[in-house]
């Protein structure tokens, strides 16, 4: 096998991503990345009931936000012809068959098995049926499902992930591929293209290891080899639920919209449940860089919205200008002083969007809040003539103190109130300069 990998994410454009459908993306986009190779994003929108233009769409949009960029993209709405050949294939060898019962009449079959303590597998009676009862049934009507006939066989493999891996087939149902109308479920379209597009590694999420050997069987059958396998851990949500597209919970979409840093919402998503710590990081490249599946644990990975807040928060503290500056821009932050600006806003900010009330404290209109006027009448007189630097405020608030004997919060605060309107906020220290003399003059009188 080629030591060039070509891996995919194939998601169903059936609702919005979450952050766990990510994590499969981000993972496969990074060992591709990695070993040089080719990333492939594939939309598994045979559903057509379900499928969505508008949740392909916002797919990409989010793919795009956490830095994930295709190499190649394809639908398989549109590689049908692809399916049908492979189906007449299987069929012509002997390895696609025709059932006839309804999904009542198996239902039935099911529930005898398991009172008779039997496995509920299926019995293959349709194997049975001569050409004449096969007539006989589509006379009535009926249509036939196709399944698949597995071998009775263990299927092994290597996981990426996992280690080594196995499951005896002759436990299994033979898989129905195609419906009734035609139609293909979601197993032989997955491996038509992984084998029609080359793809090296599968690197899904652990609750696709079931299907691992019936699907290894397929590959066999159609193309003589399969491909290696990973199959990672999967995020819950801080209360240990899994997460699902239709309940919308952590999806990438709602993530971005609230403010969440988007290098901060791959950190947490790839390495959360492994063994590197979650940490900020200043590019995706770090994690190309450093992480290996191998790393990942086999206990699922508790993805908690509050630890991903403060990791955005962290994030945006260490983010150097040159990658905010357009986003600064668009939100009115700009011009020679923003780069300095942000050096001393970044550290105090939640999210980026609260740049802006920092802004305005610098280039603004304050409501100053006086809670003492003759202390602020006195620190309005001692005021230092500019040019100001890092030592003004220390130099200004040193004589205030040997003035007025204030000192500790009873100095500070007043002069934090008048001068930002704010609580709390970026050092006065670092903020003081940019202000400049002639608006902190107007607010503390």
């Amino acid at each position: 096998m080629s030591t060039v990998p070509t891996v995919r994410f194939a998601p169903s454009p059936t609702g919005r991503i979450h952050i766990g459908n990510a994590r499969t993306a981000l993972l496969n986009w990074l060992f591709a990345r990695r070993r040089g190779g080719k990333f492939i994003l594939r939309y598994d929108d045979t559903d057509l009931e379900r499928s969505r233009v508008e949740y392909a769409e916002s797919i990409a949009v989010d793919l795009d936000w956490l830095g994930v960029k295709p190499d190649f993209v394809c639908r398989q709405s549109e590689r049908i012809a692809l399916y049908d050949a492979a189906a007449t294939k299987l069929r012509e060898m002997g390895k696609l068959y025709p059932c006839y019962e309804t999904s009542e009449e198996l239902d039935r079959r099911r529930k005898r098995q398991q009172a008779l303590g039997r496995p509920p597998i299926y019995d293959r009676a349709a194997l049975k049926l001569t050409d004449e009862e096969r007539a006989a049934l589509e006379a009535q009507g009926r249509r036939p499902h196709w399944r698949f006939l597995l071998e009775p066989e263990t299927v092994r493999w290597s996981d990426l992930v996992r280690g080594e891996s196995h499951i005896d087939c002759a436990s299994l149902s033979d898989p129905v591929l195609q419906r009734e109308d035609g139609s293909y479920l979601y197993t032989l379209p997955s491996v038509v293209d992984d084998v029609d597009l080359a793809v090296t590694h599968v690197i899904r999420g652990e609750d696709h290891v079931t299907n691992t050997a019936v699907q290894i069987q397929i590959f066999v059958a159609l193309s003589g080899g399969a491909p290696m396998f990973g199959h990672h851990n999967l995020l819950t949500n801080a209360s240990g639920e899994g997460l699902s597209k239709r309940t919308g919970a952590l999806s990438i979409a709602s993530l971005r919209e609230s403010g969440v840093e988007a290098l901060a919402a791959a950190a947490l998503a790839v390495l959360v449940g492994s063994a590197e710590s979650v940490h900020p990081i200043a590019s995706l490249d770090e994690l190309v860089a450093t992480f290996e599946l191998s790393r990942l644990s086999q206990a699922a990975a508790r993805f908690d919205e509050a630890e991903l807040r403060a990791l955005s928060a962290k994030t945006l503290h260490v983010m150097p200008f040159s990658s905010v500056a357009e986003r600064l821009a668009a939100i009115g932050v700009s011009g020679p002083g923003a780069e300095p600006f942000w050096a001393v806003a970044r550290g105090n900010l939640t999210q980026l969007d609260d740049a802006r009330i920092w802004w305005t404290v610098v280039h603004g209109d304050v409501a100053p809040v006086v809670e003492d006027a003759a202390f602020l009448a006195s620190a309005a007189a001692s005021l230092p003539a500019e040019p100001w630097s890092a030592t003004t405020w220390s130099e200004w608030t040193g004589e205030l103190k040997r003035e007025t004997g204030r000192k500790g919060r009873a100095l500070f605060h007043p002069l934090r109130l008048a001068l930002t309107g704010l609580e709390a906020g970026p050092e006065l220290a670092a903020l003081l300069p940019l202000i400049g003399r002639a608006k902190a003059l107007a607010r503390l009188s």
